[in-house]
């Protein structure tokens, strides 16, 4: 289902039609709940693990005021924040606040010492889950964008939540199947055919992104299954 208006509700659907249930006598949406947001968080790791579009972002404009030298997380007290949703940082760039300038990508450093002041912030650096710059700051204010990796879909609440992923239904709904057969029916032998037929569909969902990104390099990583249920590792 290629869509971003797919419903928790529609993967629980069809998740129970996978156990036989279609209409939810055992398998309702407050017990499959706890399991579709275990699904959830499998896809999003896979998704960031392997660099798929639905997990890159570009943000928007954050300022950077004079004397200040970091971004901090959003539990920070204090700011400017960096986006909730980040996970990994791939560019930094910079420009003078309040301009239409191009960004101008900062370089990354294991370390920064202490350098004069400059117009630039010229370096950051990924320090105690703060993205830090020059102690010593830039002699004007300057407009941060980050280029990131970002936790590409939230997890359930209830049954009318938005999943917001395109192409995600099939395995969401395989792989909830495989979890409620697993630890709520106690079946094994059904749950190890709906975790194949999961494992099969994050498959799809990566190769159709991947074919997609073939002229651009970009970081590859191999899929791994989190969850399967002969325990193989």
């Amino acid at each position: 289902m290629s869509t971003t208006s797919l419903t928790a509700a529609q993967v629980m659907d069809r998740s129970a039609a996978l156990m036989n249930d279609p209409a939810k006598t055992d398998y309702t949406y407050i017990a499959q709940l706890p399991y579709l947001n275990i699904a959830i968080d499998e896809l999003s790791e896979n998704l960031e693990e392997s660099n798929a579009s639905p997990s890159n972002l570009t943000s928007a404009a954050i300022m950077l005021p004079i004397g200040k030298n970091m971004l901090t997380p959003t539990e920070h007290v204090e700011t400017p924040h960096y986006p909730i949703d980040l996970v990994e940082i791939q560019q930094v760039g910079e420009r003078v606040a309040g301009s239409s300038d191009s960004y101008i990508q900062l370089v990354r450093k294991e370390f920064i010492q202490h350098f004069p002041v400059s117009s630039s912030l010229m370096y950051w650096m990924w320090e105690d889950q703060c993205i830090k710059f020059n102690p010593n700051g830039a002699t004007g204010a300057r407009e941060i964008q980050l280029k990131y990796v970002r936790q590409p879909i939230q997890l359930a609440v209830d049954d009318t939540s938005i999943i917001g992923t395109i192409g995600a239904r099939s395995f969401l709904a395989y792989k909830t199947a495989a979890l409620c057969s697993m630890f709520i029916g106690e079946n094994q032998t059904r749950a190890e055919i709906l975790d194949g037929e999961a494992e099969r569909a994050m498959e799809r969902l990566l190769g159709i992104g991947n074919k997609g990104r073939q002229e651009i390099f970009t970081r590859r990583r191999p899929f791994r299954a989190s969850y399967k249920a002969r325990g193989v590792m």
